[in-house]
């Protein structure tokens, strides 16, 4: 959609196409010419109902452009299909990539469309035998079927969530395996992660990243920003069109998170572009 109301204003999202990439982002394109970091993530980095997303402030905070490749419930299935916006970000300085959900990525117990990786495709033989009383033909989206799935049997549920969590590792790792520019993964969460490595409230339940999942993966990245983000309602911002719409908006950061965390990525951004760092593990954002 190429706009969302914001009060009497619109979001413009003027979306833009990129040489070699079937998928159109949000814009406008930055300037290239001088080289510019590469954005990776869902609704939070495209920005849905904020006038200036995060890699927005970023490239007005460094000067560098910053190419938004943020599309709504992306996950590692979308950023290795061909077409997708990988060849973009390897000609990038750096990368951030966002961490995706653990649920929007096809595993062995069910798929999801290549692109719009929310979707649910279709059940897979060992999830009808994990579930035989459940139709699955009545489920569209991979967050309603994970929720149900839970709530009728948490404990056959179990084998899900250690299979999701297995695929999500392997995807990942083998997405920051295919990045040649140095990538910052960015951790974006409604509170804070917990202190043990296995806790499993850490992004999203049922089926979370958990705090193991991401140590599993951040040595193949050059720095880790865990950033805990408020929702936008309690602040002036977006309003959407209707009660569905709004409910959506509701649930994301606003313009004061996106702020927070272009602030918390820029000295971490400028000390890997100044090589004069190592890798490190940030915890930004209390």
């Amino acid at each position: 959609m190429a706009h969302e109301r914001l009060g009497r204003r619109t979001v413009d999202y003027a979306p833009v196409q990129y040489p070699g990439v079937r998928l159109s982002f949000r814009g406008p394109a930055p300037d290239l010419r001088h080289g510019y970091v590469a954005c990776m993530g869902g609704a939070e980095t495209f920005g849905s109902c904020v006038e200036a997303p995060w890699p927005a402030l970023l490239e007005r905070q460094t000067g560098l452009g910053c190419l938004n490749l943020g599309v709504p419930n992306a996950g590692p299935d979308l950023w290795l299909a061909p077409g997708g916006p990988l060849p973009l970000a390897q000609g990038a300085r750096a990368v951030v990539l966002q961490l995706p959900s653990a649920v929007n990525l096809s595993n062995p117990f069910y798929t999801v469309h290549p692109r719009r990786n929310d979707r649910f495709l279709r059940a897979m033989p060992a999830l009808a035998r994990l579930y035989p009383e459940v139709d699955f033909t009545e489920f569209h989206f991979t967050r309603h079927l994970i929720h149900h799935l839970h709530s009728r049997a948490p404990a056959r549920f179990e084998q899900l969530r250690a299979a999701l969590m297995r695929a999500w590792i392997g995807r990942m790792t083998a997405l920051l395996d295919r990045l040649a520019p140095p990538v910052i993964v960015l951790g974006l969460a409604r509170r804070a992660p917990g202190e043990g490595a296995d806790r499993a409230d850490t992004f999203d339940d049922p089926a979370p990243v958990s705090r193991a999942m991401l140590d599993r993966i951040a040595p193949r990245a050059a720095a880790t920003v865990i950033a805990t983000i408020p929702a936008m309602v309690d602040e002036p911002g977006p309003r959407a069109p209707g009660p569905m719409e709004q409910a959506v908006a509701t649930a994301l950061p606003g313009p004061r998170a996106h702020q927070a965390v272009a602030q918390a990525l820029r000295p971490i951004l400028a000390g890997i572009l100044d090589e004069k760092k190592g890798p490190r593990d940030a915890q930004a954002l209390p």
